[in-house]
């Protein structure tokens, strides 16, 4: 079994609670751990005996790209994408920061953690 991480996907998007945040857009950092069995590949040098990074990276990116309010809606849209593109994945994690919240103070991030041992609810 093999950990793929995909760590510090940078995007520009619209999510946030206030309104202001869906019009102005802030930055977002997201991080993704994926663990597959990689045996065949290991073996073959074949990509198509794993996952491919870019492929999680265009999936993490179009979940990004739908305006939500909040980071759990978006932070499940995108373990449940991963999920149903490459089932085979075993276990996935997925963190998604938002950079400088509008707390009314400075604040570096605020970060939502979920993991796939949760349920999948495909909507």
């Amino acid at each position: 079994m093999a950990l793929i991480s995909l760590e510090g996907m940078e995007f520009f998007a619209y999510h946030g609670c206030f309104s202001e945040e869906q019009i102005i857009g802030t930055r977002f950092v997201v991080d993704l751990f994926i663990e597959v069995d990689t045996t065949r590949a290991e073996k073959t040098d074949k990509l198509s005996e794993t996952v491919n990074y870019q492929d999680l990276f265009l999936t993490v990116k179009e979940q990004m790209m739908i305006k939500s309010k909040l980071l759990e809606n978006v932070s499940r849209r995108i373990l449940d994408a991963v999920l149903l593109k490459y089932p085979q994945i075993e276990h996935a994690e997925v963190k998604i920061s938002k950079m400088n919240p509008p707390l009314g103070g400075k604040t570096g991030s605020v970060s939502v953690s979920l993991s796939s041992d949760e349920e999948m609810e495909m909507f």
